[in-house]
């Protein structure tokens, strides 16, 4: 039977309104049980504090369990991996942050594409490292370690967390611009003790790593990495006080698979937000250097997308490599 024209465009847009409003009535309902995130770095590193301090609030708003799952390995890759192979549901969500974007340029044959492959859900928040140093190196500030390190070239080493991490591209960055020559010693466990002995003269760390140091007066803090000073280190300067246009912050932020309907991710979104902006949430944040960045989810893939350009660009010209 041939439907006339009208009758078929009624009854199509009657399917069409049908289709939109049970989506929007199972994300009002969602979520109906347990939310898994995977967080792809071991316990007790602050991505596992921060996955389970947002977990535990949006449980409690949502009155449903989210259930934290460490899959370390590979840098990221395995647990990120996980969840790229999960269904799009919301039901399987990835703490993400900086490690992954680095990770898009610094691994070359990986199984699946971050800014394809993983929907940006919300964003956390981020913070500084610091640039802290051995106190037997003899230089109070920035421009004075800059005058050592090139008067003494190849003698003065810098200390990762490994090649490739964080803490290494960090470093790097602040070689690229300043054309000095530091050693670089990738630890594969902590390198705080090499550098309280100084077997290592300089790193690139948490603040949280180093916070309890700097104060006891064992390590001496140059400069934080962000574009402003950080509240828990107000007397120390910024790295761009002294190299114009150096900016380097960690940051934390939720995704999921992509095809995860969009309903969910607005509905994510603002109870991500929510948690952050709770006054005890953020004071618990900012005590392991983490300050709450509220954005929207198309807001925080563009800054998703932006890291991963800026930094593929310093492991490229850097020649990072690993394995």
């Amino acid at each position: 039977m041939k439907l006339p024209r009208r009758r078929f465009l009624h009854l199509a847009a009657g399917a069409a309104a049908l289709s939109t409003g049970s989506r929007v009535a199972w994300a009002q309902s969602y979520p109906a049980r347990a939310v898994r995130i995977i967080i792809p770095w071991p316990a007790g590193q602050a991505t596992d504090t921060v996955a389970r301090l947002i977990g535990q609030s949006l449980a409690e708003r949502l009155v449903q369990p989210f259930v934290m799952e460490n899959r370390p390995g590979a840098g990221g890759n395995i647990g990120t991996e996980v969840v790229v192979r999960a269904p799009p549901d919301g039901y399987t969500l990835l703490l993400v942050n900086l490690s992954n974007a680095i990770n898009t340029t610094l691994y070359k044959k990986l199984n699946f594409d971050l800014l394809r492959d993983i929907a940006p859900v919300a964003s956390i928040g981020g913070g500084p490292y610091v640039m802290v140093i051995n106190p037997s190196v003899p230089a109070k500030t920035v421009p004075e370690f800059i005058a050592y390190a090139k008067a003494n070239p190849g003698a003065v080493n810098m200390a990762s967390s490994g090649n490739g991490s964080t803490t290494h591209i960090f470093g790097e960055l602040f070689k690229m611009m300043t054309g000095v020559n530091l050693v670089h010693v990738a630890f594969r466990g902590g390198y705080v003790p090499d550098l309280l002995g100084g077997r290592v003269q300089v790193a690139f760390g948490s603040i949280s790593s180093s916070i309890e140091y700097i104060r006891a007066g064992l390590l001496r803090a140059l400069a934080v990495t962000s574009a402003a000073r950080a509240d828990v280190l107000p007397d120390v300067a910024t790295m761009g006080e002294f190299l114009p246009g150096y900016e380097a912050s960690t940051w934390y932020g939720v995704g999921a698979p992509r095809n995860t309907p969009a309903e969910v991710i607005d509905k994510l979104n603002g109870e991500i937000n929510a948690v952050t902006a709770e006054p005890q949430i953020k004071m618990r944040l900012a005590a392991i250097g983490v300050d709450p960045t509220p954005m929207t989810s198309a807001e925080f893939g563009k800054s998703i997308a932006a890291e991963t350009e800026k930094w593929g660009k310093v492991i490229t010209t850097a020649n990072i490599k690993v394995g």
